[in-house]
C-alpha cells in the first residue's frame, strides 16, 4: 500500500468516525429544539465550538493567506445557513424522514461536480449513489409527505453538497487546523444574526440541554468540522459525501443498542446497501492504482 492510499484510508475512517458522531445527534437535537428556539440552540452550539477552535488555532488562523482566508468564509456561510435550514425543518419533520432528505447531498455531490467543475464522473460513481439513496431511503422512509420542513432540508442538502465539492476543491492539508477555525466561526456568525429578531439567543434551559449542547459543539462540531477539513483534503468529493451516508445507519445502530428502537429487515437491507456504496467507491482507486502498477510492470519488461 503507498503513503497516499494509506493517507486516503485514514481519511475514510476518520469520515467514518465523524458520521457515527453525527449519527447520534439527531435525536438529542429533536429534543433540545423542543425546548428553545433552533437559531438560539445553533448560535449557542457553535459559538462554542468557535471558542474552543480558536483557543488552539489562532497561530493556524494567522498563517492563512487571504484567499484561504476568504474561501474559509465562504465555506462557514454555506454550511452555517445550511445548518439553519436543517434544524428548522427538522423541528417540523421527524429526525427519519430528515435523515433520508439530508443525506439527499450525495445526489447533489456529483451532480455538482460534474456542473461546476466540469468532472466526468465513471458510471461505478452514479451506481453507488443511487445505492446510496436507495438505502437512505429504506433505512428512514415510512411515509413520505412534501411539507414545508422538507423543502428546508432539501435546500439544506444541497448547500451541504456546495460544501463538500467546494471543500474538496479548496482544502489543503497543512491549512485544515485554520481553516476549519475560521469556517466555525462564520457558522456561528450567521446563527447569531439569525436571533437578532428576538434580541439574541437564549440558553440551553436546563443541565441536560447543556450537556447536549456542549457534545454536539465540541465534538460533534467543532471536531467534526476538523475531522472534514482534513479528510476532504485526501478524498474527492463524491468519495466522501458517499462515505458521509453511513450517518443514518449509524442513527439507527444507536437507535438499536439503546433501545429506542427494534432491529428491523428495513435497517439491516439500507445499511447493507449504504455501505455497499461505500466499499464500492473504496474499491475503484485500489483497482486504480492496481491496474496502473501492472501497467508500469509490463513497460518495464518491455
Amino acid at each position: 500500500m503507498t503513503a497516499a492510499s494509506r493517507i486516503g484510508t485514514l481519511a475514510t475512517i476518520g469520515l467514518l468516525v465523524m458520521t457515527a458522531v453525527w449519527g447520534s445527534t439527531f435525536v438529542l437535537i429533536k429534543d433540545v429544539v423542543g425546548r428553545m428556539p433552533v437559531a438560539d440552540f445553533l448560535a449557542v452550539r457553535f459559538i462554542v465550538a468557535a471558542v474552543a477552535m480558536f483557543a488552539l488555532f489562532h497561530r493556524h488562523v494567522a498563517r492563512l493567506g487571504r484567499k484561504q482566508l476568504l474561501r474559509g468564509i465562504a465555506l462557514g456561510a454555506l454550511y452555517g445557513v445550511g445548518q439553519l435550514l436543517q434544524t428548522w425543518g427538522l423541528s417540523l419533520i421527524s429526525p427519519s424522514v430528515s435523515g433520508f432528505v439530508t443525506g439527499m447531498y450525495v445526489v447533489f455531490t456529483p451532480i455538482l461536480t460534474t456542473v461546476l467543475l466540469r468532472e466526468r464522473l465513471p458510471a461505478a460513481v452514479w451506481l453507488a449513489v443511487g445505492l446510496a439513496t436507495l438505502g437512505l431511503a429504506l433505512l428512514s422512509l415510512n411515509g413520505f409527505s412534501v411539507d414545508t420542513g422538507v423543502w428546508l432540508t432539501l435546500a439544506s442538502a444541497l448547500l451541504y453538497g456546495l460544501h463538500i465539492v467546494a471543500l474538496g476543491r479548496w482544502s489543503r492539508a497543512d491549512d485544515a487546523f485554520g481553516l476549519s477555525a475560521v469556517q466555525m466561526a462564520v457558522i456561528a456568525l450567521v446563527c447569531l444574526l439569525a436571533t437578532a429578531g428576538h434580541g439574541g439567543p437564549t440558553l440551553p434551559p436546563d443541565r441536560n440541554a447543556w450537556l447536549a449542547v456542549l457534545y454536539m459543539a465540541l465534538i460533534a462540531g467543532a471536531g467534526a468540522m476538523l475531522m472534514q477539513t482534513w479528510a476532504q483534503a485526501h478524498l474527492p468529493a463524491t468519495r466522501a459525501a458517499i462515505v458521509m451516508t453511513t450517518e443514518p445507519v449509524f442513527a439507527a445502530a444507536f437507535a438499536v443498542a439503546l433501545g429506542s428502537d427494534v432491529l428491523t429487515w428495513r435497517m439491516l437491507l439500507g445499511g447493507g446497501l449504504v455501505l455497499a456504496a461505500m466499499y464500492m467507491v473504496e474499491l475503484m482507486p485500489r483497482r486504480g492504482a492496481a491496474a496502473e502498477r501492472s501497467a508500469e510492470a509490463v513497460h518495464h519488461e518491455v
